[in-house]
């Protein structure tokens, strides 16, 4: 496996005193954290400017999806917090990954294609009966990068499609990998780290398997182990 480690750590987890903690606890084996809903809502776009502060690179993840106008303006803000990569979600359509795009300045889009707790024979009724989850990825995909978004969130299980599909270029951001063995919890489409790089993933966003243990620093250097032979 790429021991680089390529991976962007999510602090999710409803307040900053936890994540401060762990951060430090971390030091510089992470150099790269995912806001999420769960501690921008808790505690505001403060969290972004502190994590920044420290050179630490920050994955704001908060899937946008709201009218063009409306995205545009919270990617503005975004940027200005220092966010290196923003969600949005693809199903918003071209007008609204586009506005993203144009407001983000050096912020770069990714757009959430289907979310990995979802899985074939488990989606919305509001999703046509016959879908694949495989297909609906590849044609937000299709839809997001020809709005120009920098990439894309997938699962591991569809990396290999989409670069065969769109090359080397777009960023693809997959969460919901576990290490041989582990649960799956709530995420549906899961493959281990050592398959999804292997697959053409650009970055993991890893997260209980670190955030949960006992020794934070010791599991988010086992999590990078190879799969066993």
């Amino acid at each position: 496996m790429d021991l680089s480690r390529p991976g962007i750590l999510a602090l999710d987890m409803p307040g900053w005193a936890a994540a401060d903690r762990l951060v430090q606890a971390l030091g510089d084996d992470v150099p790269f954290y995912k806001v999420g809903l769960e501690l921008f809502s808790g505690e505001g776009p403060g969290v972004v400017r502190e994590l920044a502060g420290r050179g630490k690179r920050v994955f704001l993840d908060l899937k946008l999806h709201d009218i063009p106008n409306t995205v545009a303006g919270a990617t503005r803000s975004a940027a200005r917090l220092g966010a290196e990569l923003l969600t949005v979600h693809a199903a918003g359509g071209q007008a609204m990954v586009r506005a993203a795009v144009e407001a983000a300045g050096s912020t770069r889009i990714l757009a959430v294609t289907v979310l990995t707790s979802l899985a074939d024979g488990a989606l919305p009724p509001s999703f046509p009966p016959d879908a694949h989850v495989a297909d609906l990825v590849v044609r937000l995909a299709e839809d997001a990068l020809a709005a120009g978004a920098h990439g894309l969130v997938c699962s591991g299980a569809e990396v290999r499609a989409l670069r065969e599909r769109f090359g080397a270029a777009p960023l693809l951001v997959v969460p919901g990998t576990r290490p041989h063995g582990a649960g799956h919890e709530d995420q549906a489409r899961v493959v281990t780290p050592q398959a999804a790089l292997d697959a053409g993933a650009s970055w993991l966003v890893v997260g209980r398997a670190v955030t949960s243990a006992a020794d934070p620093r010791a599991a988010w250097r086992s999590f990078w182990q190879a799969d066993p032979a």
